[in-house]
């Protein structure tokens, strides 16, 4: 009996503590040990498929996301994803959100901690303290936490963070805080432009760089538009009455609901016909058939075919500069578009099966294969 009670004993004790070496609150960083992959130019086309979203920073690594995982790997032009080059995992916080400046990659965090690591090294620059953060929302890809990360954004060197009642920037480089200013009623939805304002899409705005409030915009509440899919670098608006504005100046091509800004250009989408335009709405020239606009790549005009068929052209005179399927090899292009991101030279973009249930990516029929991401250099 005796020796019963001290193997259960044993038994309790060794469960606690692998229980606590398990459950406990932990960090791992495993650094880069590889050299930094080289920049390298590909010809515009496919160039591999992944099972995760990536974020591609520098034009040499990607970054994904996972429910407690940061990642990177390398080259960019990968076929597929490669063994990391540098992790960060934590337990038990969840990754909110992801942003990269240059070679600085910021993720938040659930438990209200913003890490800064550098994108060469793997190793962390600096650590912010804040309020609870949403919980990892990226579903099997990671997409929404690179690509749209709730409460994050970037601009002018710094990374504004929606802070509980607060906005907070922070700078890149060190982590200091650059200003903060009391969240106005109603932001739940923030921006920033490229000119450097940080707004509220209900209203209030400020100065990137410095925090202090901007004047003299059309009324609010402003729908962002021509932006990243992160909220970032917007390159106009519309105001309540559904006015278009650039730059703080009217720009009346963008009434237009179908209207967006592209390659620095507004383009106007209709049911069979693409046309780039002036601010003030004069014709720059027409791609004759229905396509999507997906967005800009430096002076080049992205547009998606109903065919999935990626078409580039040129900003100023529509001229075609590269078209090809978005497919590896022979494989089918029947799917439907998910989220996508255009960075560093490259087009990411989730495909979904065509009987995709509408905004349920938990959906066993929801993404058309295992490695669904599609990636194409531009």
């Amino acid at each position: 009996m005796l020796l019963r009670t001290l193997a259960a004993v044993v038994l309790l004790v060794a469960a606690t503590l692998i229980g606590c070496r398990v459950l406990a609150p932990a960090e791992v960083l495993a650094s880069a040990t590889a050299p930094y992959p080289p920049l390298t130019l590909r010809p515009a086309g496919v160039t591999g498929r992944l099972n995760v979203a990536p974020l591609v920073v520098d034009g040499r690594v990607r970054v994904y996301a996972a429910k407690h995982q940061i990642r990177a790997d390398g080259p960019v032009d990968g076929r597929t994803v490669y063994t990391a080059r540098w992790s960060l995992r934590r337990w038990p916080a969840q990754l909110s959100g992801v942003v990269a400046s240059d070679t600085t990659v910021v993720s938040r965090w659930s438990d209200g901690d913003v890490v800064a690591i550098d994108a060469r090294s793997g190793e962390i620059i600096w650590r912010a303290e804040g309020p609870e953060a949403p919980g990892y929302a990226g579903h099997r890809t990671g997409a929404s936490a690179v690509w749209t990360p709730p409460g994050l954004r970037s601009a002018a060197g710094g990374v504004v963070v929606i802070e509980d009642q607060e906005l907070v920037s922070y700078a890149v480089s060190t982590g200091a805080v650059r200003w903060r200013v009391p969240r106005p009623a109603g932001c739940e939805e923030s921006f920033t432009t490229s000119s450097g304002v940080v707004a509220c899409t209900e209203g209030g705005a400020w100065n990137a760089a410095t925090g202090e409030p901007v004047t003299g915009l059309p009324s609010a509440p402003w729908t962002p538009i021509g932006c990243e899919p992160d909220g970032s670098a917007c390159a106009g608006l519309r105001d309540a009455a559904g006015r278009g504005w650039i730059d703080g100046k009217r720009a009346t091509a963008l009434d237009d609901p179908a209207a967006t800004v592209a390659g620095g250009v507004v383009v106007v989408t209709a049911a069979d016909a693409v046309t780039g335009r002036t601010a003030t709405g004069e014709p720059l020239w027409t791609w004759p058939a229905t396509a999507r606009v997906l967005g800009g790549n430096g002076s080049t005009v992205l547009l998606l075919t109903p065919e999935n068929t990626l078409v580039g052209v040129d900003a100023g005179t529509g001229v075609k500069t590269i078209e090809f399927p978005l497919a590896m090899g022979n494989e089918s292009t029947e799917w439907k578009p998910g989220l996508f991101r255009i960075a560093g030279g490259y087009l990411a973009m989730e495909r979904l099966r065509t009987d995709a249930p509408e905004d349920d990516p938990e959906s066993p029929i929801y993404y058309l294969t295992l490695d669904t991401v599609i990636v194409a250099a531009l």
